[in-house]
This record gives C-alpha cells, sequence and structure tokens, in this order.
C-alpha cells in the first residue's frame, strides 16, 4: 500500500484552492458534436454539475495558458492573428447556442500567406495525440471537428487551422480544415432544438455500462438514483429557455438573470424528468406532488405541509414521513429537512 500524501502538503493545498467554475450559461459549440443528446440537455440545464479536482482544474488552466505560447509562435512566423486572448471572437446563433473561438488568423500563414481562418488550439495527451495523427481531426475529435464547423459558420470563414499539442511531448500536430455547412447546419439545428426543449431527451443507450456512459457525470442520474442533486432555475419546472437566449420564470412572469438562475428561489418546483418519483396532479400550478414512499409530498414554497426542492433532494424519505410534530415544527420553528 502506497502511503498516501498528508492532506497539508503543498500540492494538497494548492489543488485545494484552485477555483470551480460556474456551469455556462450557453450550449457551447465545443459540446454540439457531443453523442448524447440528453447528456447536452442536463449540462445545459445544469442538472449534472461537474466538480473537478484540483489537479485536472490545474490540467484545464495548463490547456489554456497554451494558447498564448501557441500564438507567440505563430507570431514569431509572421501570422498575423486577431481576437486571441482575453478578446477572442463569440460566435452567437441564439437560442443559447454559442461559443468563443481562440483566434482568427487574417493572413500569413506559411503556404496559405492569404488565407483567413479560424484558429483552434487543444492540447492531448499521447494518447489522444497518436490517434488524432492517425486518424485526423474528424475520425479523432468529432466533438472539435464540429465546433470548428459551427465557429467558420459564425464567421463567414471557410477554413481552419486545428493545432494541437502533445502535453507530454511538445510534439505540434496541425490540420487544415474545409467548411462543410451541412455539418454546420445539422449541429446548429440539433443545438437549438436541445436548448429550446422543455422536456430531456432519451439516453444515448440503455447500457449502463456501456464504455462512455460509465465515466459521464449523469450516470447517476440515468441509471442509478434517477435524482438531480442540484437545486437552479434551470432544474425548475416553472423555467423556460427563450429563443433570445434568456430564460422565464412562469411563476413571476419574469426573465431570469443569469447570476439568479445559479441558486433560484423558494418557489422551485423539481423539474418531473429529474427526479425518480410518480407525478399526480396537483390544484395548484405553481406546485407539483410526488409519490414518495406511497405518500403524497408536495414541492415547492415551503410552509407546513409543502416541502422544497432542496429538501426533496437532500432527504425524499425525510420529506414523507408527514408527523404532526414536524409540521408543528415547520411553522414553529420554520424547521427545515436537511438531510
Amino acid at each position: 500500500m502506497k502511503i498516501p500524501e498528508p492532506t497539508n502538503s503543498i500540492a494538497a493545498l494548492i489543488d485545494e484552492s484552485m477555483p470551480q467554475d460556474k456551469p455556462r450559461p450557453h450550449l457551447g459549440c465545443s459540446l454540439l458534436g457531443h453523442h448524447c443528446e440528453r447528456y447536452l440537455w442536463l449540462n445545459f440545464r445544469w442538472s449534472v454539475i461537474e466538480k473537478f479536482s484540483g489537479r485536472m482544474l490545474r490540467l484545464f488552466r495548463r490547456g489554456q495558458n497554451e494558447e498564448d505560447t501557441v500564438v507567440s509562435d505563430l507570431q514569431r512566423l509572421g501570422v498575423t492573428l486577431q481576437h486571441t486572448g482575453t478578446d477572442q471572437y463569440r460566435v452567437d446563433f441564439g437560442s443559447h447556442v454559442s461559443g468563443s473561438i481562440d483566434g482568427i488568423i487574417t493572413g500569413g500563414l506559411p503556404g496559405k500567406e492569404k488565407s483567413q481562418a479560424v484558429l483552434e488550439i487543444k492540447t492531448h495527451s499521447d494518447k489522444s495525440f497518436k490517434e488524432l495523427k492517425d486518424k485526423g481531426v474528424e475520425k479523432a475529435k468529432p466533438q472539435h471537428f464540429v465546433q470548428m464547423m459551427l465557429y467558420m459558420k459564425g464567421t463567414n470563414l471557410k477554413r481552419a487551422l486545428y493545432y494541437a499539442v502533445n502535453k507530454n511531448t511538445d510534439e505540434i500536430y496541425t490540420e487544415w480544415l474545409h467548411y462543410d455547412e451541412d455539418v454546420a447546419n445539422k449541429y446548429l439545428e440539433r443545438g437549438k432544438r436541445i436548448a429550446l426543449s422543455d422536456r430531456m431527451p432519451p439516453p444515448y443507450t440503455t447500457d449502463p455500462t456501456y464504455y462512455s456512459c460509465k465515466w459521464c457525470p449523469a450516470h447517476d442520474l440515468c441509471f442509478g438514483s434517477k435524482m438531480t442533486k442540484e437545486s437552479n432555475c434551470r432544474t425548475c419546472a416553472l423555467s423556460t429557455a427563450i429563443p433570445d437566449s434568456t430564460w422565464k420564470c412562469e411563476k413571476y412572469g419574469a426573465t431570469i438573470p443569469v447570476e439568479a438562475q445559479h441558486e433560484g428561489c423558494d418557489g422551485h418546483v423539481l423539474h418531473p424528468d429529474l427526479v425518480n418519483f410518480e407525478r399526480v396532479e396537483s390544484n395548484d400550478q405553481w406546485k407539483a406532488i410526488y409519490i414518495i414512499n406511497g405518500k403524497r409530498v408536495e414541492n415547492g414554497e415551503p410552509d407546513a405541509n409543502v416541502y422544497s426542492s432542496k429538501e426533496i433532494i437532500a432527504n425524499p424519505e425525510g420529506c414523507a414521513m408527514d408527523d404532526e410534530f414536524s409540521r408543528e415544527a415547520r411553522v414553529v420553528l420554520g424547521a427545515r429537512v436537511v438531510g
């Protein structure tokens, strides 16, 4: 047995200090080539929010830092670039589908001096890099391929340079890609349809042992508890994604600011596709009634008889106890189920 690192080591403390990013508000072009529509919907709805280790966050940071190095190397060759670093160009297709481009080449690329092109920079592990060299971007990295097709569509450019770096050896691989309008239109339509859908799409497979499902952050929601652990405006049954890329709260009839979406409100009602309970009709349009352990549990703004979404997520069985003492404690003391 290997003795674990002490929790107060410099490495451990650095990893602990790494900040977790909030989920992105849009459905990114970088994701639209993903094979599973359910995963895309859950990701966009903030129904499954993946928490990364400090080591993984540092790896992501290294990939971002590599962009500055690549830009510097290209400029040294005489390549002219726009919209790099903090000035990235944003493509916005409406209906919540958008993305940011690593850079735009405006000229000077060796062998293609007069060409303008999208620049996409990626870092790879050794295994991923070797597969990329063997198969090319379209077959080895279909998500990256789709991402660049959409970026070309959003900029009206017909070429893209894919620039890959092997993180193990610093080897460079580049590939010159041509715009495919059919691919861009297919995945743009897909993204808009998923973002604006009120209901969760079916899974890519019903096999929980399928290789890509086993490591998916949504595996438990699809095959295990079938329950979201997130209470925010996007997991609420009373919110709607609008084609102008905003979210509307049906209860209050108002547009929900992005920052407010992360926390939600006390009136949150769990989306029926994100719980593993039978739902029955409610005479109150701002509440849902779920059957938990054979008991009717009202979900909405909490009071003596109504349980908040956070309470149901924390302990659904506790919310189904429904005894006189707990009802009184909820009224007199403001008691809530926490676990």
